[in-house]
């Protein structure tokens, strides 16, 4: 007994002098068993997403062939360690998994989908951090717990946002153009009782100029009547803005829904998050509006209501 109790400490010693990380920590923070990548230097933990059953194309797919949840971790540049992962999510877990990592200091750098005819949809949100082993560890446990909170009960993904009880959207749209006009400080373009807000910026792609015309802005589209309303459209912001601005919109209850980029070579460097939101026209715009003064793309005087 006291052999194998060397044996198993000196396997931990190993494998911490291999990636300079207390991966025994890591295993016991997170509840996983992780495994080291001793060439560079990285402990990485995996688990599969089995939990809930997903056909691919009419195929049931087994977690091997791509279902699986990860965290890496590596030693850090200017912290003890930095951490990168990619979390499996269904619709109704991505927006409560996306909060818990910003409130345990990670950042989402992505949310999209890798399959097509898949049923029920699957998302992957990418995460990135930088701290002490023992935070990053604490953080990426969290983001775990809570799909574990939200499948707990139901093993079935919700297929809605809506609320129980909350009441559908009007049939014939009657948006008040004029009122959030005010909000926004511009005019928006009006159709069919629906309004929709453009802001471009500027960047270059291969030497050319490109602006809003050219996929480079920032939209939002209301429908729905003042007071049951529906929002949805998408931000064009820097690396730098992304953090702060999913965290704004987030925060006054905006389902984010993807995070990608649309171009490639352009300057300065353009991610794009699409969102989906429901509530009063008031509420949406204010939300919008905030989350473009967070990020610059708005200066106005008018203040947020």
């Amino acid at each position: 007994m006291k052999k194998l109790f060397i044996l198993l400490a000196l396997g931990s010693v190993t494998l911490q002098a291999a990636s300079g990380l207390d991966t025994a920590k890591i295993d016991q923070i997170t509840g996983l068993k992780g495994k080291l990548n001793e060439k560079e230097g990285t402990y990485k933990v995996t688990f599969p997403r089995d939990d809930v059953k997903i056909v691919i194309d009419g195929w049931k797919m087994p977690p091997f062939m791509g279902l699986g949840t990860w965290a890496a971790f590596t030693k850090g540049a200017h912290t003890e360690a930095m951490v990168m992962g990619d979390t499996v999510l269904f619709e109704d877990e991505v927006n409560s998994a996306m909060s818990a990592a910003f409130d345990n200091a990670l950042q989402v750098t992505a949310l999209h989908n890798h399959f097509f005819f898949d049923k029920p949809k699957v998302f992957f949100m990418h995460i990135e951090g930088e701290g002490s082993v023992d935070d990053l560890a604490k953080a990426v446990k969290k983001v775990y717990d809570t799909t574990k909170a939200i499948r707990g009960p139901d093993a079935k993904p919700a297929e809605s946002f809506a609320a129980v009880g909350q009441a559908p959207l009007p049939q014939k749209n009657s948006i008040n153009a004029a009122s959030l006009n005010e909000i926004f400080g511009m005019q928006g373009e009006s159709r069919d009782g629906m309004v929709k807000f453009t802001i471009g910026r500027p960047a270059t792609m291969h030497g050319v100029k490109i602006d809003k015309e050219m996929g480079v802005n920032t939209w939002a589209a209301f429908a729905g009547d003042d007071k049951n309303a529906v929002v949805d459209g998408d931000f064009a912001v820097t690396e730098d803005e992304l953090q702060p601005v999913l965290k704004s919109l987030l925060k006054d209850k905006i389902n984010i829904v993807a995070i990608h980029q649309h171009m490639t070579h352009e300057e300065p460097r353009i991610m794009f998050f699409h969102y989906w939101g429901r509530g009063s026209a008031k509420h949406l715009a204010n939300a919008v509006k905030s989350g473009l003064l967070v990020s610059g793309l708005l200066n106005v005087s008018s203040p947020v209501q």
